[in-house]
């Protein structure tokens, strides 16, 4: 029982106050309306959200658990992830390799201008989502624009763990089949992801602390998540959309003057 302690006052001495658990409790039940909804947009909101009262490499870092095995499962759920893997070979190469060198790069900027990238990335998104380009990629053009789309999401990836709108973009201009869409996005988030987390790890951002409280925000995350569900055919997509919109362009234009 004695060893118990000092992980415990561990634990009580990162905690921050009462109105930040709160909001990022609201990140965990928000995220997980929004992923329930659309099928996407998880850490795109909660990761902002969170870094108005935590360091933004912490918010990423508690975003570990839900993102991982929402990702995981979601890949063996839609089968055939070996061969979503060798389609997309050279944007998961890309990917993997940008997303593990902009990390340490990221993480040895100042607070401040973390936030700054983070909120860049939140307003790239939503201009993506908002414009949702008409693009068209032949077969041969496919392994090429996808490596060059892998290169630039490991490195949004890498400085705010938003690499899902270039992603969704490319994807979308592949007219893939729902289940296959569903299947290689979750393959290369994976891709995305895994680096990510293991480079936190490494430089000590993603600890036991981190680690116990993302897995406790599978909790929220997951009652967010049967909410949006239950959204869905409520709320016309269109209207969702517009309001997550405004809404993030607010949470990135608070983080911008954080």
């Amino acid at each position: 029982m004695a060893s118990v302690w000092p992980t415990l006052l561990s634990w009580s001495q990162w905690l921050p106050g009462p109105g930040a658990l709160l909001l990022i409790l609201v990140a965990f039940i928000l995220g997980g309306v929004i992923k329930g909804t659309l099928g996407v947009g998880l850490p795109l909101f909660a990761v902002p959200l969170m870094s108005l009262v935590i360091p933004a490499p912490t918010a990423i870092a508690l975003m570990a658990v839900p993102v991982l095995l929402s990702n995981l499962w979601q890949a063996i759920d839609c089968g055939k992830g070996a061969a979503h893997a060798l389609r997309f070979k050279p944007l998961l190469i890309t990917l993997f390799v940008s997303t593990s060198i902009t990390v340490p790069l990221a993480l040895s900027l100042s607070l401040r201008a973390l936030n700054i990238l983070v909120a860049s990335a939140v307003l790239i998104a939503v201009f993506l989502m908002a414009w949702q380009p008409r693009l068209e990629f032949s077969p041969r053009q496919e392994k090429r624009v996808g490596g060059v789309v892998g290169l630039l999401a490991g490195i949004m990836s890498g400085v705010s763990s938003m690499a899902g709108p270039l992603i969704i973009t490319f994807l979308m201009a592949l007219r893939l089949p729902r289940e296959v869409f569903i299947g290689s996005i979750s393959v290369i988030y994976l891709f995305s992801m895994v680096p990510l987390y293991a480079s936190l790890a490494y430089h000590g951002r993603l600890g036991p602390v981190e680690a116990g409280l993302s897995l406790i925000g599978l909790v929220p995350m997951f009652l967010g998540m049967r909410l949006g569900k239950a959204m869905r055919h409520r709320l016309s997509e269109t209207a969702f959309r517009r309001i997550l919109f405004w809404f993030l362009g607010l949470l990135a234009i608070l983080l911008l003057f954080k």
